[in-house]
């Protein structure tokens, strides 16, 4: 277990084993859980030049949670990583998922931009058959409100 430990090792390479969760002590209740991670780096795969974020996660939980060092150190795994930003976003709520199971998560990415273009990739998953389902379609229908409130705190 990471938490607590005083040998933190940080990857260097993309490291989902890290992820480690916990046991959600509420499962009775539906609530959000978010964290706000702006200190994201991850690397362009055609220029390797570093691309900067602000990765936002929001997810209801069902049995298991994510603990938030692990997460941190996941997240740094990034650093060296080639990917485009919707890979990105898209690969951390998918690990997120295998983790967790959650009921509902959704990922952004605020980059910096780079070339006089920023870009803000979301992406959402509900688990299927449930109103988690009917929750990920009309948020993904109005994320952009969303990121306005987040940019207009």
């Amino acid at each position: 277990m990471l938490l607590g430990s005083a040998n933190t090792k940080y990857p260097t390479d993309y490291a989902p084993e890290v992820l480690e969760y916990f046991e959600n002590k509420h499962k009775g209740n539906d609530y959000f859980v978010k964290f706000n991670c702006p200190e994201f780096t991850s690397l362009c795969p055609i220029t390797s030049q570093p691309d900067f974020a602000t990765i936002y996660i929001s997810y209801i939980p069902d049995e298991k949670m994510v603990e938030s060092k692990s997460l941190k150190l996941y997240l740094f795994s990034f650093r060296n990583r080639g990917d485009f930003h919707e890979d990105c976003v898209n690969i951390i709520m998918k690990d997120l998922i295998k983790l967790m199971d959650p009921k509902y998560i959704e990922v952004t990415g605020k980059f910096l931009p780079r070339g006089g273009i920023s870009i803000d990739p979301y992406a959402n998953y509900g688990r299927p058959g449930t109103k988690y389902e009917e929750l990920a379609w009309y948020r993904l229908q109005n994320h952009d409100m969303q990121l306005e409130k987040v940019d207009n705190r």
